[in-house]
């Protein structure tokens, strides 16, 4: 009965387990990798957001002064042009 078993029972080779192992632990190891690049590149792209944010801040500072300042140049310039001047060809205080 024992010799019919092993006859019918298929041989297992040892190698083959061996490199299912090794084959998930290749296939984890890129996964790994994989992972820590896209978090790699997340961290890269938050940063360069951030940048971008904080010179859009800065650029909205620096327009609101220069309108700040433009407004100021216009209401001295009306205030200094001759009271009979024609001021109906300027827009905001620029010929047209």
């Amino acid at each position: 009965m024992w010799n019919m078993m092993c006859d019918v029972m298929p041989t297992i080779a040892e190698d083959s387990l061996g490199q299912r192992g090794s084959q998930f632990s290749a296939d984890e190891a890129n996964l790994e990798q994989l992972m820590v690049n896209i978090l790699d590149e997340r961290d890269k792209l938050l940063e360069t957001l951030r940048d971008t944010q904080e010179n859009l801040a800065n650029t909205h500072i620096k327009l609101n002064d220069l309108n700040k300042e433009r407004d100021s140049l216009q209401r001295q310039l009306q205030a200094n042009l001759p009271q009979g001047c024609d001021t109906s060809n300027l827009k905001n205080g620029i010929p047209i």
